[in-house]
């Protein structure tokens, strides 16, 4: 009789039985082994602790993201202290225009064109130093607010649009100041501002990297922004005017000064050699005392013909601290703070000072 032919029953591996909420998932096997032709289950539990490759779930590496700059980042990029160092000279200079004729030569829309002009060449300078030095690195390794470019958060084309439009801005400012005093060659003049703001950290060559900042600074922001109000609105420059922008002028250097203090070391590393880096630390801290204080000796001249000029005097209270934290500070936030008061000194001086000339 013949063996019976039915097939062995084969014996279920209760290890391999399908678990109610197990994942599906193939049995390792080994590399010279077979794929097995029935997929097999086994209930997935993750090890406890167990890291996935790279240290993070999914096993991706970290990669840092910048975010993107917002309507606060670039209101911060304009460097909203440093516009006192435009208002004030346009004040001066409109005092004096005024102190020259009286109401009959003062005209108001060229005061505020020039308003406009010295507002758009700070922001555009503003925007183009973060731009250039942005691109050659010096921003990097920065103590003071982040920069646009140097942190990632914008663009450098972008960045460097923004810059010209506010070029742009004082461009089209001054030539309607050209047009309405139909003194063309002003035109020269204008453009001679724009370059210079362009080249104080742009081009291969920049000259604030090699301690030229705060004569273009002292020039630029100070005689020529106060005696050009004043000439545009009355065709002459007085001696308030010209004395009235060698002192806007000195608190614009200090303002300029106290601010490559604070960024000494990392400009020295950078090779950014402003003032500050070529005479030293020291020095530095002196010339802010002198650059801060010495306005307040030329007020005397305005005290001799206008009577109420020595209130001004009283801009002292945030002058003297200012030099006194500059003479003494040992940290990025002593010059910080430093640097606000010195903003704040130079609006309140030059407006005070405009108030008693006019009024």
């Amino acid at each position: 009789m013949a063996k019976n032919s039915r097939p062995r029953q084969q014996r279920m591996d209760p290890a391999k039985t399908p678990v109610k909420g197990a994942v599906r998932e193939p049995v390792k096997q080994s590399a010279n082994q077979k794929a097995a032709e029935t997929p097999t289950y086994e209930k997935k539990t993750p090890a406890k602790g167990k890291k996935r490759k790279g240290g993070r779930p999914g096993g991706r590496s970290p990669i840092p993201v910048t975010p993107r700059a917002t309507a606060m980042d670039w209101i911060a990029g304009a460097r909203i202290r440093t516009l006192a160092l435009s208002v004030s000279p346009v004040a001066v200079g409109t005092a004096a225009a005024y102190a020259s004729t009286g109401f009959s030569g003062w005209h108001w829309v060229r005061a505020l064109l020039c308003l406009a002009v010295a507002l758009g060449l700070q922001i555009g300078v503003n925007f183009a130093n973060d731009y250039s030095d942005g691109i050659r690195g010096t921003d990097n390794h920065r103590i003071g607010p982040s920069r646009l470019t140097g942190s990632g958060a914008a663009k450098p084309r972008t960045v460097l649009m923004v810059a010209l439009f506010f070029f742009a801005v004082a461009a089209v400012a001054g030539i309607a100041l050209v047009i309405r005093s139909e003194q063309y060659w002003l035109l020269a003049v204008g453009a001679a501002c724009v370059l210079a703001a362009w080249f104080y950290t742009g081009g291969k060559h920049p000259y604030g990297y090699y301690g030229f900042g705060e004569l273009f600074v002292f020039v630029f922001f100070g005689v020529v922004a106060t005696a050009g109000t004043t000439f545009v609105q009355v065709g002459t420059v007085n001696l308030e005017s010209w004395v009235g922008g060698a002192a806007v002028g000195l608190l614009a250097c200090a303002v300029l000064i106290a601010n490559n203090l604070r960024d000494l070391e990392h400009d020295r590393v950078a090779g950014k050699r402003t003032l500050s880096v070529l005479i030293g630390d020291r020095a530095s801290r002196i010339l802010f005392a002198i650059f801060i204080l010495l306005p307040f000796v030329l007020l005397y001249f305005f005290v001799l013909f206008y009577l109420s000029a020595y209130y001004v005097y009283f801009t002292l209270l945030l002058a003297i601290p200012a030099a006194v934290i500059v003479l003494t500070a040992k940290t990025s936030r002593e010059f910080l703070l430093a640097l606000k008061l010195t903003s704040l000194t130079a609006l309140v001086y030059g407006v005070w000072l405009a108030v008693t000339i006019a009024f």
